[in-house]
Formats: C-alpha cells, structure tokens, sequence
C-alpha cells in the first residue's frame, strides 16, 4: 500500500494504491484554495474509501517536479513529515513522467509532457509510446520550432496545462493537443516500480526538482 501525493500544480492530489492499483482518489483543482488547507484532508479521506489506517500504508510517495515552487514544498513537506512519523520509505516520482502516462495507449508514436512556466515557458520532456524517456526535462521557451524533429518523425501528443500555448505555435500536422493536469492517479504504477527495487530517498536531504521558480497563484481573500 503506497499513498501518492501530487501537489505540483494547481491540482492538489491524493492516491493510495495496492500493488500499483489505484484503490481511491481525492483530488480538486482549483487556484483559490492552499495545498497546505486541503492535503491533509485529502489524505485522510483517501485512507478513509480505503478502509485503511496508517498501520497499513507501507511507504510514501511525492510528485518531485518540476512545478510549483509552492505546491512542490507543501508536498514534499507533508511527505516526508509521515516518513518521519510513521517510519517509512520515501519514493520521489517525475511530475512529467506520471502526466506523460495519460497520454499512453492512445496511439501516439510520442508523448511530450508541458507543465505551463509562465509566458511562453514550459518544462517539458519526451517519453515514446512505451513510456521510455528519449529526452530530459528542460525549462524552453516554446517557438514555431519546438519538437518539430518529433513531429517529422511521427504523431505527437503535447498534453499538460502547457499544451495550449503549443497551439498557438506549432502548425505541423502530426502535432495533437491535450490539456491536464498531474493527478495522483498516475502515480500508482511508479511508485510501486521503485517500492519494488528499494529506490527510495533520503527522508533528511531530499529536496523538491525545481529546475525554475515559479509561485501558485494565493488563495483570494
């Protein structure tokens, strides 16, 4: 049993899977609320549909980035905080990784997951139709020739909160757009993955994957 936290963006997110299924959800996006009011809450609840305590959680897993400076270090905090607590491993999943998994089985020879940085900056990285990473995270400017090598090679799903700005852009045929978010619903298999090989953080020194900041909108008074 892992709970997943998913806390970089907008969309604050919680998961708990047994096996790398997930067994229940909680999740909301919306920019007026803190992560830091509702995670807690969330995770609760999750454990509640559950019909599980803490006892049976065997580790801890946290969305690393990039995303939110805000969002990331409300996670990471929560996170490692039950590790602490409750004596557990902690696991650190790519926020890009696990939004690239909702782009998987739909066709596509690539998948280009595009967490929005303000302006025309994005973080992006590039994943094959089998989930295998073929490019690192980068922090880009987004212009009339980004991922074009991609596009000429085959179809390309752009999808993240980061899609729509490619839009404007991008005018190649083989270019697909599709607007999300990271959901803690795309942890489960992870997660598991790196449970299984013992791949786990150091619950003192580990530190969220800014790669740039940038601030969550604050909750509206």
């Amino acid at each position: 049993m892992i709970l997943n936290l998913e806390t970089a963006t907008t969309n604050c997110s919680v998961s708990i899977a047994k096996n790398g299924e997930i067994i229940s959800l909680r999740e909301d996006n919306s920019p007026d609320y803190s992560h830091s009011e509702q995670l807690h809450i969330f995770i609760g609840n999750a454990l509640k549909e559950a019909s599980l305590t803490f006892k049976d959680i065997s580790a801890i897993a946290v969305s690393k980035g990039p995303g939110s400076y805000t969002g990331l270090r409300i996670g990471v905090s929560a996170a490692k905080g039950l590790c602490f607590s409750l004596d557990l491993p902690l696991i650190s999943v790519s926020t890009l990784e696990s939004l690239a998994k909702q782009g998987y089985g739909k066709g596509f020879d690539f998948i280009i997951p595009l967490l929005d940085a303000r302006r025309m900056e994005v973080y992006a990285a590039v994943f094959d139709a089998q989930g295998n990473g073929i490019r690192e995270t980068r922090a880009e400017i987004i212009n009339k020739d980004s991922f074009l090598e991609y596009a000429q090679k085959g179809s390309v799903l752009l999808i993240g909160d980061g899609a729509e700005k490619c839009r404007e852009l991008l005018d190649h045929p083989n270019f697909s757009y599709h607007t999300a978010l990271p959901t803690a619903k795309g942890m489960g298999e992870l997660s598991y993955k790196k449970f299984k090989a013992s791949d786990f953080e150091n619950v003192a020194y580990f530190e969220p994957y800014y790669l740039k900041d940038f601030m969550l909108p604050s909750k509206k008074s």
